[in-house]
């Protein structure tokens, strides 16, 4: 009976790490004199990031104040998707960033054929948002975390799972 390894791939956000983020990023722009007496609003809705900010000098500078939060907390750029940015009552700016999260089936099929192109001896099974991924050999499926790490078609965080 041969033993056969596994891993899943999931694309998954620490909502905790990203909250820790959030509030480190409310108190940092609560200390800061450029933003001193200026209404900011930094909330989680419906898996999107809504920034609501005065003018769009303000807008860039809380975005990268978010990005260098959410590289310190260990999150991947990647959780933030398309911004969208509109304007808001009293002369202000809304920004709405989708929060990327879960492997569409599209992309599952585009991971799968990657993997398949590459290393072809490997099982590869798409379970609704996560991929499984089986071999006989441990080094197999390191490759391919390799593989998935270093590919510039792979759009969005990845994470590996369930090593067994």
């Amino acid at each position: 009976m041969a033993v056969e390894f596994s891993f899943d791939i999931v694309s998954e956000i620490d909502w905790q790490e990203l909250n820790n983020a959030l509030d480190q990023t409310r108190k940092e722009i609560a200390a800061r004199y450029d933003f001193k007496d200026v209404p900011v609003e930094i909330k989680v809705e419906d898996k999107q990031l809504v920034v609501l900010v005065p003018d769009e000098y303000k807008l860039r500078a809380v975005m990268d104040i978010i990005q260098s939060k959410l590289i310190r907390r260990g999150l991947d750029l990647r959780i933030l998707g398309e911004e969208k940015r509109e304007s808001a009552s009293g002369g202000s700016l809304r920004s709405t960033v989708k929060l990327v999260e879960g492997i569409d089936a599209e992309y599952a099929k585009t991971i799968n054929k990657l993997i398949r192109q590459e290393l072809p001896k490997l099982k590869a099974v798409i379970q609704g948002p996560t991929i499984r991924v089986s071999s006989k050999s441990k080094d197999e499926l390191q490759a391919v975390i390799g593989l998935l790490r270093g590919s510039s078609t792979v759009k969005i965080p990845l994470q590996f799972t369930n090593y067994r």
